[in-house]
């Protein structure tokens, strides 16, 4: 098996997470514990898994954190509410978590530690998106608005600094929930293509917030991606279809037709709740609640591969790529006999050590550099005195010296 095979990951509200090899179509683990809800499963950096979970028992939300080589969480993050959609800066060092009361948590990985939360939304946020270039949290929410915050801002903002402090862009987006959001740039311009329960795709300028088109579609949009090129999007319907359109307005082809977006012809027989790209963004990737996913060729928009059918209602879906070789060994490290086990769960512990003690140096070193700020700012202070007494004895001049000198005769 190539180790730049894609994983295709869906997580399930009463089924464990289940991974698949997207070339072969063979399972290859479960990961137990979670149920987790819409948009509830993401990707952090290239070791870890994270799922929102919602208890059966007392309806409370946590976070469960994996790593690739077991199939029970390694952490469970406590959070004040229940969470559901989840996003990871790009680094790996940083989990965003959305709430149902519309404040969003920043949590630092792999210590669980809250850094901070700030309300984004006045209902529950529906989606969490990075920027393309990583600088922003992008937030949709159930009262049609989105969000937009710096990163830095958020991550390195002190626990008690109030949200009116956070550079923070809000605008009325939608009629209904937004359902998700992506980032893009297109000529040099930062841009965003939402979806929503409207039933409408809308592509906006992130600068000035404008909108450039909105396409109307038969039915609720639940999900949108891009081509490799950047000139075609797909939009997942609720009604199972996936329907595909131009980027760039005034396309011949469906100007032609008379359409701005065309149906693929193979449908799920559930509403679609995600849809990805892979390998080099040639492939899509669609998951259903109705428990499958199909693998498309975008060329010919036929489903090549379908995968699933036992996994019961399919609540959210990821594409993780190169990975395979990690669970290799980790399956040698659960089943070996021979000490290789232990030794590599020895590092792993170890690589685990080794983060959580550079990020006690990050937090001495922020502060070391506070003192070191508040220690320039004295300095300057007394340079400021010291600037203002030479000048006074500048303006007095030598003339008051000589009539010292002469009063002493």
């Amino acid at each position: 098996m190539s180790s730049s095979h894609p994983i295709v990951l869906t997580s399930s509200h009463d089924a464990p997470i289940t991974a698949f090899d997207a070339a072969s179509g063979d399972f290859i683990s479960n990961f137990s514990g979670s149920r987790t809800p819409c948009h509830g499963l993401a990707l952090v950096g290239n070791t870890f898994i994270a799922a929102s979970h919602i208890s059966p028992e007392t309806a409370s939300g946590s976070i469960h954190l994996y790593n690739w080589w077991s199939s029970t969480a390694m952490h469970n993050f406590l959070v004040p509410e229940p969470v559901a959609s989840l996003a990871a800066s790009p680094n790996g060092l940083y989990l965003f978590a959305a709430g149902l009361s519309g404040c969003i948590y920043a949590l630092s990985v792999p210590s669980g530690d809250i850094l901070r939360s700030y309300s984004a939304h006045n209902k529950p946020v529906s989606c969490l998106k990075i920027s393309e270039d990583g600088s922003l949290l992008i937030s949709g929410g159930d009262d049609g608005t989105i969000a937009f915050v710096p990163i830095f801002q958020i991550v390195e903002a002190s626990p008690d600094e109030s949200s009116s402090s956070l550079m923070m862009q809000r605008f009325v987006a939608h009629d209904d929930s937004v359902t998700a959001i992506v980032s893009c740039l297109v000529q040099c311009n930062s841009s965003i293509i939402s979806c929503s329960m409207d039933c409408t795709v809308k592509f906006w300028r992130l600068l000035d917030r404008a909108n450039l088109r909105t396409v109307t579609f038969p039915c609720e949009v639940m999900r949108v991606a891009l081509d490799q090129m950047k000139t075609e999007f797909f939009a997942a319907g609720s009604d199972g279809f996936i329907y595909k359109g131009s980027v760039n307005v005034g396309s011949k082809k469906l100007v032609n037709q008379g359409r701005e977006f065309v149906r693929l012809p193979q449908k799920h027989e559930g509403g679609i709740v995600s849809l990805v790209t892979m390998n080099e963004q040639n492939n899509l990737v669609s998951a259903s609640e109705d428990g499958m996913v199909y693998i498309w060729e975008i060329e010919t928009g036929q489903v090549i591969m379908g995968l699933g059918n036992d996994m019961g209602c399919i609540s959210d879906m990821v594409v993780a790529n190169g990975m395979e070789q990690g669970f290799k060994v980790g399956k040698r490290a659960n089943n070996s006999c021979d000490g290789y086990g232990g030794l590599h769960r020895a590092k792993l512990s170890r690589s685990l050590k080794d983060t959580l003690d550079l990020e006690d140096v990050l937090r001495v070193a922020t502060k070391d550099r506070r003192r070191a700020i508040d220690m320039l700012e004295s300095a300057i202070s007394m340079y400021e005195r010291l600037l203002e007494l030479i000048l006074k004895e500048a303006k007095r001049g030598p003339g008051s010296n000589s009539k010292k000198e002469k009063h002493g005769m």
